[in-house]
């Protein structure tokens, strides 16, 4: 089986075993050990995959790591391992006193579910405060998985690994603070728009608190609207047929038309304000899942989005063509609330309720 299917598989054994597991001990045997043993090492060996490797801290002897991942003896991969049912943040100052004791290069604090890859990219032999990546296997991207890859056995590198945690780690920081700035643009985020507009003279005011205040939903809405435009381009471009091939018309022989039996015309009407609505779930959710599972179905009544086109999996239905616009999102029993809109920037505004909807259906 290809390693990222395998991860996608492993993913769902997780999801299975995670409330039944309630110790520490028990997500090393059940989800921990099995994931290195996937990426290639022999857990069965301590000069491979050392368990309670000795990592004395100062005056501190005895001091053990979880795991150590062993190369010529010598240690490469630290592992500091925590149940499952705790939150890392509390923890990464265990692996922290480890690391700079050892020869290795890499630091990996993990619940089973969670890894976090730390290294010494600030100063030599003492780990950075901040992950270069993070890996929830629950919710794994493709891009992730690629990465957990150059961990395996047979891909190791640790200097071409090295070499890219600097860019991973401050591409991922800098993400964070966009999407940081794209649920809440700051007033230094709001004040670099206003100063580049007053260089391009498009605004020749002083940049007061006042103005600062009034451009900030303008902000939000502007970079919402942009980042609504960018996913659907790329969804409308993945969509577009390709042009069929032109035909000699020169060489067709004409045949009568055919008389074609007269339907009915349908009163359905979809319009182009629910192809937009359509676009912006869809790029609200492609984080969560697969966007081509995202389907719309147009009725007299209302406009849904549906999970896997199956009206048992509902993520929401529009109501657009009325004075008042409104969206209903359902909830785990599938009773549906409604909510009041009035643009249609407004569903960015319940985009953890949709998120929630489409994961009960994963």
């Amino acid at each position: 089986m290809e390693f990222n299917e395998m991860i996608r598989q492993f993913s769902k054994r997780i999801e299975v075993l995670k409330n039944t597991i309630t110790t520490e001990e028990g997500t090393k045997m059940s989800l921990i050990v099995p994931l290195f043993q996937m990426l290639g090492y022999d857990v069965f060996n301590p000069m491979e995959f050392c368990p309670e490797y000795t990592a004395d801290v100062g005056i501190k002897k005895g001091e053990k790591v979880d795991y150590a991942i062993l190369e010529d003896g010598n240690p490469s991969i630290l592992i500091e391992c925590k149940s499952c049912t705790e939150n890392l943040k509390k923890h990464s100052s265990q692996l922290f006193r480890y690391f700079g004791t050892t020869t290795a290069k890499f630091g990996i604090l993990t619940n089973g579910m969670v890894y976090q890859f730390y290294t010494d990219l600030e100063s030599p032999n003492k780990m950075d405060l901040v992950p270069f990546l993070t890996i929830d296997l629950e919710n794994a991207k493709e891009s992730q998985i690629n990465q957990l890859k150059k961990f395996c056995k047979e891909n190791f590198n640790k200097d071409e690994i090295f070499s890219t945690a600097e860019e991973l780690k401050y591409t991922q920081l800098i993400k964070n603070i966009l999407m940081e700035e794209f649920d809440a643009p700051s007033e230094g985020f709001v004040r670099h728009i206003m100063t580049c507009l007053k260089s391009a003279k498009a605004y020749d005011g002083q940049i007061t608190q006042k103005i600062l205040d009034k451009f900030n939903p303008l902000a939000k809405k502007a970079y919402q609207s942009l980042i609504n435009e960018i996913v659907n381009n790329k969804i409308s471009s993945a969509l577009t047929p390709e042009e069929p091939a032109k035909v000699d018309e020169t060489h067709i022989v004409a045949e009568p038309p055919k008389e074609e039996p007269i339907e009915p015309q349908s009163k359905i009407v979809t319009t182009e304000e629910e192809i937009e609505a359509f676009y912006i779930i869809r790029g609200i959710l492609v984080e969560t899942c697969d966007v081509r599972d995202v389907i719309r179905r147009d009725t007299e009544s209302y406009f849904g989005i549906l999970f896997q086109d199956n009206n048992r999996k509902p993520i929401c239905r529009l109501k657009l063509d009325g004075k008042t616009k409104s969206i209903l999102i359902p909830d785990e029993n599938k009773v549906f609330t409604k909510y009041t809109l009035e643009t249609l920037n407004d569903i960015y505004n319940f985009k953890i309720q949709l998120q929630e909807a489409v994961k009960r259906y994963l």
